[in-house]
């Protein structure tokens, strides 16, 4: 039933460094799309007096995120709740902070718009929205490897793609979001911290 992600064995820890300074010391923290849940467990068990609400639309994915969690045995993970970032209505009507890491390029535009104003609903002034992965800065790739990643991203779906930067703040600045704080990241992908003004 668990699902393991690659990826994740390699930036859980670099993410979970960005993070610990500067999430709440108490709260809920939504975590949007948690795929197969390890990086929610990572975080969970580093920082337990933080209570982690993990999400995704995959019945499969919120299956592994579930088992994950009974494994580990952590009181401070909630059930993994069905969450269509795209959607007008989340089942959560409040967060102390969001995260979501590597989904804005592997989902349709409408998933960031959707992700971008969710938060802003959810989040008190001052709430932190993370975002990580890669992206372009100034109209061009951070790297080759990043190019050949966009390219096909592109190739499987043309809705899919490595975001511009600058975009995405745009879209977060009209939701009423501070500029971020970007922290450059392993393997050429970038931490974007965003405080709910």
């Amino acid at each position: 039933m668990k699902r393991h992600a690659p990826a994740t064995a390699r930036n859980r820890q670099p993410i979970l460094d960005v993070l610990r300074p500067r999430l709440p010391a108490k709260g809920i923290v939504l975590e949007v799309a948690s795929g197969s849940g390890e990086h929610i467990v990572h975080f969970a068990e580093a920082l337990p007096e933080l209570v982690f609400q993990p999400s995704d639309p995959s019945a499969e994915a919120r299956a592994s995120i579930d088992d994950w969690v009974q494994t580990e045995g952590l009181g401070n993970v909630r059930g993994a709740l069905a969450l269509d970032a795209a959607g007008d209505v989340w089942p959560l009507e409040r967060a102390d902070a969001v995260l979501c890491c590597n989904m804005i390029h592997i989902a349709p535009w409408e998933a960031a718009v959707g992700l971008i104003s969710g938060a802003a609903r959810l989040l008190p002034e001052g709430g932190t929205l993370y975002l990580y992965g890669p992206y372009r800065r100034d109209g061009r790739h951070t790297a080759p490897s990043n190019e050949a990643f966009d390219l096909d991203l592109r190739r499987r779906n043309p809705a899919w793609g490595v975001r511009d930067l600058e975009t995405v703040t745009a879209l977060a600045t009209a939701k009423g979001f501070g500029p971020p704080e970007i922290v450059d990241m392993p393997a050429n992908n970038l931490s974007l911290l965003f405080k709910r003004t």
